[in-house]
């Protein structure tokens, strides 16, 4: 059995034990500066009874905490107790992606006014800090607060406030110049709308500062900000609600329809007046995750990772991941839009030519003019890769190793640093050959690696995360 064979058994193969505070063999450095703690999200079980999920995005949420002090990592890893997690015990699903009874099901029965929605609390994709709390995150309106030293859940995490959203972002963007996050919700009804809101740093309350008319409504997935603005990308991947109410339909990947006559939609809002800045169209294409947004002068640049449609949602079902793991997956590139607002044009340019997903930037520079990006590499089988993209030169250093995969990476800034690319990066990975987990960490600089700290099991392929300095 080669790499990519084995990366489909041991990265969606249910993982059921748990361990706290496990202090990692570390080969080679950590340096000593940094401390705090890279919490990441993601599934942990796959298996509910007799059932196995269909697609990757509903596995049972377990978050991973990787600590860091004096050289030192520390290892948790816990499931979220949630009401998913006590349904999986009597063999019921745990997400409601590909399969259950949709949150947009229950959304519609709910605007025919037939009873409240009751969405999933699998909280599986990303964490937030909110205040005090610190908060597992899905696209399912419902938020689960957990310790962010031993990952005990909380309970739930509610806003208090009117603002009505039937499908959540997991993606916030946070903000340290402005010291907020921004984060939007879909509304459904006969015109629906995005919510746009931020939350003072902090704070745990919303205050929302725009709203939007949706067409479609799109599938929006992620958020990107700059100084001045937000802005939203609404793909033609478009949620057919009415489908939600076929008999015969079961979670939100089977009422997405990607319409390629249709363009792609840029909304920008102003974040202080809520003004709708922009609302231009483009040629149609699919997006997952932004790497970062800025204005030059008038116009407002947004860089993202397309891919040509949106084949990239079934690719990631267990049906086509079980036949050649991510190598049949569609590639998505770095591609630069520039909006301007006087003329309603947009107009793009490929920053980078290799193929990357689950991008991030230095914190210092988000939401501004900035160089570096570091992202998964994705276009070699048998492994994925890392890779640090110099947007200003369109070249990249890579990093890769046969039969690893790489998962998304952190770039974490060193606390006195003077240069963008000065810190380190902390990258997840599994070592087929060893059939292991590791936390693997580069310099941020060379993309040199300087540190692995094997996990004492494999761990699914998980999602997002978040470095927080306090934690």
């Amino acid at each position: 059995m080669d790499s990519t064979d084995r990366a489909y058994e041991l990265g969606f193969q249910s993982l059921d034990e748990e361990v706290t505070d496990r202090r990692l063999p570390v080969e080679g450095s950590v340096p000593t500066w940094l401390s705090g703690a890279l919490i990441r999200n993601g599934p942990g079980s796959f298996e509910f009874g007799d059932e196995r999920a269909t697609h990757w995005f509903d596995g049972l949420a377990m978050l991973r905490r990787y600590g860091f002090e004096d050289g030192e990592v520390r290892y948790t890893n816990r499931f979220l107790r949630t009401e998913a997690y006590d349904d999986t015990q009597s063999g019921a699903t745990a997400g409601e992606f590909a399969s259950g009874g949709g949150p947009l099901r229950e959304a519609l029965r709910w605007l025919r006014a037939l009873g409240p929605p009751a969405p999933t609390d699998n909280a599986n994709v990303h964490v937030a800090r909110f205040g005090g709390h610190h908060v597992a995150l899905t696209e399912a309106p419902r938020r689960v607060a957990f310790d962010p030293t031993t990952l005990e859940t909380r309970g739930e995490f509610r806003w208090n406030d009117e603002i009505r959203e039937h499908l959540a972002t997991a993606h916030f963007a946070v903000d340290p110049h402005r010291g907020e996050t921004i984060g939007y919700a879909t509304a459904f009804g006969r015109r629906s709308k995005y919510h746009f809101y931020r939350v003072p740093d902090g704070s745990a309350e919303r205050e929302r500062f725009a709203t939007v008319d949706a067409e479609g409504p799109g599938y929006v997935h992620d958020i990107a900000i700059t100084e001045k603005y937000a802005v939203l990308v609404e793909p033609p991947l478009r949620i057919a609600l009415l489908r939600a109410l076929l008999p015969w339909g079961d979670g939100l990947l089977d009422m997405l329809d990607y319409d390629a006559d249709r363009d792609a939609r840029f909304i920008v809002v102003d974040r202080d007046s809520g003004a709708l800045v922009a609302d231009c169209r483009t040629d149609p294409f699919f997006v997952f995750h932004h790497l970062n947004a800025y204005e030059d002068g008038d116009d407002v640049v947004v860089d993202l990772v397309a891919f040509e449609d949106a084949d990239i949602v079934e690719a990631l079902t267990f049906e086509t991941l079980s036949k050649d793991a991510f190598a049949a997956a569609p590639d998505g590139r770095l591609v630069r839009f520039r909006v301007s607002p006087d003329s309603d044009e947009v107009t793009r340019t490929r920053q980078y030519d290799g193929s990357l997903e689950l991008p991030t930037v230095p914190r210092a520079v988000r939401g501004r003019p900035y160089r570096y990006a570091y992202a998964q590499a994705t276009d070699r089988r048998g492994a994925n890769g890392l890779a640090k993209i110099d947007v200003d030169s369109g070249t990249a250093n890579e990093w890769w190793e046969r039969g690893v995969y790489v998962e998304e990476p952190r770039m974490v800034q060193h606390p006195s640093a003077d240069a963008e690319d000065d810190g380190v990066v902390l990258a997840p990975a599994l070592d087929t050959e060893t059939e292991r987990s590791m936390l693997l960490v580069f310099d941020a600089e060379t993309l040199t690696e300087i540190a692995r700290a094997p996990l004492p099991h494999v761990v699914p392929f998980g999602f997002h995360g978040r470095y927080f300095p306090e934690a």
